[in-house]
């Protein structure tokens, strides 16, 4: 069984879709961040960045890293086929997204939400959120430009790119993303209206 530490609206809720769409036996630990739990020596020593989420597997083993758990996922359960088959050139492409959101437009998110831990200077936040929220932005309209005819980023299979991006669309501004990226919201609703994800996307973002 999978074990899942977990926080509300926070990057755990890609994973836990994924295990849920993978069909993996699973139970998840509540480690609310809003309540700094993740800070707590206890969760230090699971992971020593005191980051959710955090993933043991069935063997006890730990991971960190929330797109490494979802790549992980794709191959411990290929019949999903949740990810291309390793070694492709399909599977390149899709690592390629699904990590250029993880570096790109996740650490950008976090530098909008906490601008004062990226500058030393108390009146420099102002700038780090502008500057965050530009550079998100370019991001998206990158990712808008790569998705073809849909549904879905690749075509007609879902795959762990859908479920990270239905995942970082609801912590931006969503009068922005309907105004410059159209097919990034049809494809995130397609996501969440999924019967094994809507469960998750209630828990996390109603």
């Amino acid at each position: 069984m999978y074990k899942l530490y977990e926080s509300i609206n926070s990057g755990s809720s890609a994973v836990e879709a994924a295990l849920a769409e993978a069909g993996a036996d699973y139970v998840t630990v509540p480690t609310s961040t809003a309540e700094k739990r993740h800070l707590s020596e206890e969760y230090r020593a699971i992971n020593p960045r005191q980051q959710i989420p955090a993933l043991a597997l069935p063997d006890g083993s730990l991971m960190t890293e929330g797109a490494a758990m979802m790549l992980h996922l794709a191959d411990a359960f290929p019949h999903t086929q949740l990810a291309p088959p390793p070694g492709s050139s399909a599977r390149a492409q899709h690592d390629r997204w699904l990590i250029f959101m993880a570096v790109n437009i996740y650490e950008g998110e976090l530098r909008k939400a906490y601008p004062s831990r990226y500058s030393d200077d108390p009146s420099g936040s102002d700038a780090v959120l502008s500057n965050a929220t530009t550079y998100v932005n370019r991001h998206y309209e990158l990712l808008e430009a790569a998705i073809g005819k849909g549904p879905y980023f690749f075509g007609d299979q879902l795959t762990m790119v859908d479920i990270y991006l239905w995942m970082l669309a609801y912590w931006i501004d969503g009068d922005w993303l309907a105004a410059h990226c159209p097919k990034i919201v049809s494809l995130v609703t397609r996501v969440r209206n999924r019967p094994k994800v809507t469960p998750v996307h209630v828990k996390h973002f109603t």
